[in-house]
């Protein structure tokens, strides 16, 4: 794991990057998954999981947690059910003391109370009470999934704020850092521009913001 770069994704912050995503052509926003406390922010990269309904096969929702490492993100693709719980108390409790980064469900968990309580980031489509167990069952550990639309491929990074959560190819991350960069820096002129009693529009003008997130501009 690289927590130097895990800081840096983290306080450039989803929206710039989102921005960055959209310069380069990248689809990479997981609109519709949100963190339970929109202070909770997370970098790191993807353990991913996915589900499926358990049929008549039977099958467990898994007891992974102990081979995730430190700092990565817990990646769970449960296609966005919202009647079956893939996360919970013990697992939120086990991945708080172990380091890890936060969980990612295209689905929804239950048991906030304890992240809340922790601090430990969970982003999801929302919370219920009702257990995935004889429900779902894990089909496949670090595999491609999808959140939310989005391709996750494991090792893939992934960045959550009180904006949301953005995934980003691994291949890729120099780059976006490079583009998101810029974009941050083109939009601290124009705040500083405007303090100083610039109009706004000849600010954006000046640092060519309307081209900033399209593809191929700045």
């Amino acid at each position: 794991m690289t927590p130097d770069l895990a800081d840096r994704l983290n306080a450039i912050g989803v929206t710039t990057l989102s921005d960055a995503l959209d310069r380069l052509g990248i689809d990479g926003q997981c609109l519709g998954v949100m963190p339970f406390d929109r202070a909770m922010t997370f970098a790191g990269r993807a353990f991913t999981i996915r589900m499926v309904p358990v049929g008549q096969s039977g099958g467990s929702v898994g007891d992974y947690i102990d081979d995730v490492e430190p700092g990565q993100v817990v990646v769970l693709d449960n296609n966005g059910r919202l009647d079956a719980t893939v996360w919970g108390d013990i697992l939120t409790l086990v991945a708080h003391g172990k380091g890890i980064a936060g969980t990612v469900i295209d689905g929804v968990c239950r048991d906030i109370g304890r992240s809340i309580e922790l601090g430990y980031p969970i982003f999801a489509r929302a919370n219920t009470m009702r257990t995935g167990k004889d429900r779902v069952t894990v089909d496949a550990y670090n595999v491609p999934v999808q959140i939310a639309g989005v391709r996750v491929e494991p090792g893939d990074w992934l960045v959550g704020d009180g904006d949301g959560v953005v995934a980003i190819p691994t291949g890729r991350v120099d780059e976006v850092l490079q583009v998101a960069g810029e974009i941050a820096a083109a939009e601290d002129r124009i705040r500083e521009a405007v303090q100083q009693g610039s109009r706004l529009d000849e600010a954006r003008k000046a640092a060519r913001y309307h081209a900033l997130q399209s593809r191929g501009g700045a």
